[in-house]
């Protein structure tokens, strides 16, 4: 019970839930105040315009979020006023939508604030193209559109100086909340009677989600002028804490050890399960530290930790009297670290003074985030077939056409536009993702059809109505980039009462939509299955040389490192960051690849097998890089670094598999066959010797993995 409270905590603290409320007043208003001092319809358009620009609205910096809006409020403006117009000739208007929405799509070359900006564009194309309008109210209505955007924009970003913070915090606790997450499902490792392999599909799915939500908090903190160049004592702890997060995170995938392995030594003894409950523990103190972030309030020490732990210590003890318990008293060592590196959290969240004493230093945190310049040469390099969003855009292009082509032949209801949103939401770059959106968008309309008809049936109150109304509102857009068949749900008997509030009819109403919505999912799926289709395993192999590019480089800060150099501790995170993000895009291919047809599916276990191969090796360079780059340098005898070696050789194979002209980054910069090796090596190094080992082990393992998958690709 308790956890479910602090997910429904979770919710409304969150950023979705605040900018649903936002944009629900920035659109409504205009709509409910001019309609009563001038037209419903002048309301109309400047709610139009406000809603087209909400969609750019994404969490980002200030000036980010200001560019993209005021770009988008330009474009819909332009969109607008040629839609006006071209609607006057059916083939103008075809021609048009041919030529925007290929236009359009192909934003996605700039990222996902460009990408927004082109579905705006595209929303305002749809919601014109069937206003009865004279040429002199054209003007006026793209005009109308025009404000609202704008309006929409200075809203947003008045809430955004009132609070400059807050969306920091919010993605600062999400993130947290994600972590503690993925520290959960390293907890089933323990439990005895998990499945591991399903374990492992879990681990690497939630990988994802924490590697996209560190990206979001990058994009905040390490973008902001406010943050990084010119920080404020909120702004220094904010940025720290995010850098302890990344750290906490390491800590928690450097937990790696062979679960079959300890679970046939030590399953009898009972003490598995008492590490699972230990780390159940360790989550919900990180749960409740992430909820803290997000909601601007303290978070309280669980005291109940110590003695936890010195239960487990007593247990680790009685085993040990009677086999080896090293592995075990390891584990221990790692939950004091993680509980220690949770009390470092907890303290910046309350204690000004840690984040002015000693820590705060100013190295360039631009290395960490992406860029993305708009510039032309980027679109007219995408123009060629090879380029996955430009065989998007033409897919795009021509389903919309075929979608208006439709719409006039059948002619059959008022509002045939619901088509072309339909298909412009739904069709996207991977088949996989429309596919899913295909099924959520038809199960979400019938359901939402549901609610709304039997509101409108049961409830003739038109306050009530006005009440429901606001409810689905709200959740339409909190739930817009959390949850989409959510989103779905609530957007379909939200049209439903806004028609009936307007004094259209119900059951017609009812009727075209899920009609329309029918058709629009039928063009969108056969469009992506069809025209210019982009198979997930005619990709896949890109992404696995991206995950051993990441992984060798990884090794060569840990070879570097061994043999005695000084490794830069900001080159060290670029270098883990390289591997937590390439391992969540392969991830995140993989899984997009399961939800292709199945003959379209190649090397599904061996791909299986290559995530968690590297998913082991990078654990096990963490456990090793991140104990030694904080010591005292010393060159290691050549029987500790010869096995890197080999590692990065082996590594260095595998890629050459899929790119026969491939580098490993900085590997000729790992001088390591220099140090000279000795006649008895310390426990210490003998200890450090099997662990690289294994990592030389894991990595012949990736090597052949890899080699099987290149041989069978086209």
């Amino acid at each position: 019970m308790r956890k479910q409270l602090r997910s429904i905590q979770y919710f409304f603290f969150s950023q979705y839930f605040s900018d649903g409320l936002r944009t629900t007043l920035a659109i409504l208003l205009p709509a409910l105040v001019v309609g009563q001092l001038h037209t419903f319809d002048t309301g109309l358009m400047l709610s139009l315009g406000a809603l087209c620009v909400s969609i750019t609205d994404i969490p980002g910096p200030w000036q980010h979020k200001r560019n993209g809006m005021l770009a988008c409020a330009l474009f819909a403006w332009v969109v607008a006023l040629i839609t006006g117009f071209a609607r006057l000739n059916t083939y103008a208007l075809g021609l048009e939508i041919l030529l925007f929405s290929f236009f359009f799509s192909m934003f996605v070359v700039y990222g996902n604030r460009a990408a927004a900006v082109g579905s705006a564009a595209l929303l305002a194309l749809i919601l014109m193209m069937d206003r009865p309008l004279q040429p002199a109210g054209v003007l006026v209505h793209s005009a109308l559109i025009l404000v609202g955007g704008l309006w929409y924009m200075g809203v947003s970003l008045l809430f955004f100086r009132i609070r400059p913070y807050r969306l920091a915090q919010q993605a600062l606790g999400e993130c947290v909340h994600e972590i503690a997450r993925f520290l959960a499902v390293k907890a089933r490792f323990y439990n005895t009677n998990s499945n591991l392999k399903e374990g492992y599909q879990q681990l690497v799915t939630q990988q994802v989600v924490v590697s996209e939500k560190q990206e979001v908090v990058r994009e905040i903190l390490f973008k902001s002028r406010q943050m990084v160049e010119e920080p404020t004592d909120i702004g220094r702890r904010l940025v720290l804490i995010f850098v302890d997060t990344v750290d906490l995170y390491e800590q928690i995938s450097a937990m790696y050890y062979d679960y079959a392995a300890l679970r046939k030594r030590f399953g009898h003894t009972g003490v598995l399960d008492m590490i699972s409950a230990l780390i159940s523990h360790l989550v919900d103190e990180l749960d409740e530290l992430g909820l803290a972030i997000q909601s601007n309030q303290s978070a309280a020490s669980n005291t109940d930790f110590d003695s936890r732990l010195e239960q487990l210590k007593a247990r680790i003890d009685q085993v040990g009297e009677t086999e080896s318990n090293l592995v075990l008293k390891k584990i221990l060592v790692n939950f004091r670290n993680l509980y220690r590196r949770i009390n470092d959290i907890r303290q910046l969240l309350v204690s000004r003074a840690a984040s002015q004493e000693g820590r705060w230093i100013s190295p360039d945190y631009t290395r960490f985030v992406t860029s993305q310049r708009i510039e032309p040469a980027g679109f007219f390099t995408n123009l060629t077939l090879e380029s996955s969003v430009f065989r998007h855009s033409l897919r795009t292009a021509l389903a919309c056409l075929t979608g208006f082509v439709v719409i006039n032949l059948l002619a059959y209801g008022q509002h045939s536009y619901w088509v072309l949103l339909t298909i412009t939401a739904i069709l996207k770059p991977a088949f996989s993702l429309t596919r899913q959106r295909n099924y959520e968008r038809i199960v979400g309309t019938l359901a939402g059809g549901v609610i709304g008809v039997l509101i409108l049936v049961f409830v003739q109150s038109q306050t009530v109505k006005f009440v429901f109304l606001l409810i689905f509102m709200i959740g339409l857009y909190s739930f817009q980039r959390k949850n989409y068949i959510v989103m779905v749900v609530c957007v379909t008997p939200f049209v439903l009462i806004l028609f009936n509030i307007m004094g259209l009819g119900l059951l017609g109403i009812a009727g075209e939509r899920v009609l329309d919505t029918l058709i629009g999912c039928g063009i969108a799926f056969a469009a992506g299955y069809l025209i210019f289709p982009n198979w997930e395993s005619e990709q896949v192999t890109r992404y696995m040389a991206a995950v051993l590019k990441a992984n060798g480089h990884y090794l060569v800060q840990l070879a570097q490192t061994l043999a005695g150099k000084e490794v830069r501790l900001p080159e060290y995170k670029l270098a883990r960051k390289e591997v937590y993000v390439s391992s969540a895009n392969l991830s995140a291919a993989f899984q997009r690849m399961l939800s292709e047809p199945r003959s379209k599916q190649r090397h599904q276990s061996e791909l299986l097998e290559f995530v968690v191969l590297n998913h082991i090796v990078s654990s096990n360079i963490a456990t090793i890089a991140s104990d030694l780059i904080h010591r005292q340098h010393y060159a290691y005898p050549a029987e500790v670094v010869k096995p890197v070696k080999q590692a990065m050789a082996l590594v260095q194979r595998a890629l050459l598999a899929l790119e026969p002209t491939a580098e490993l980054p900085g590997a000729d910069s790992a001088e390591v066959l220099a140090n000279e090796p000795v006649e008895t090596l310390r426990e210490e190094d003998r200890v450090l010797t099997e662990q690289v080992r294994y990592i030389e082990k894991i990595s012949e393992d990736i090597r052949r993995v890899t080699e099987t998958v290149a041989a069978g690709s086209p």
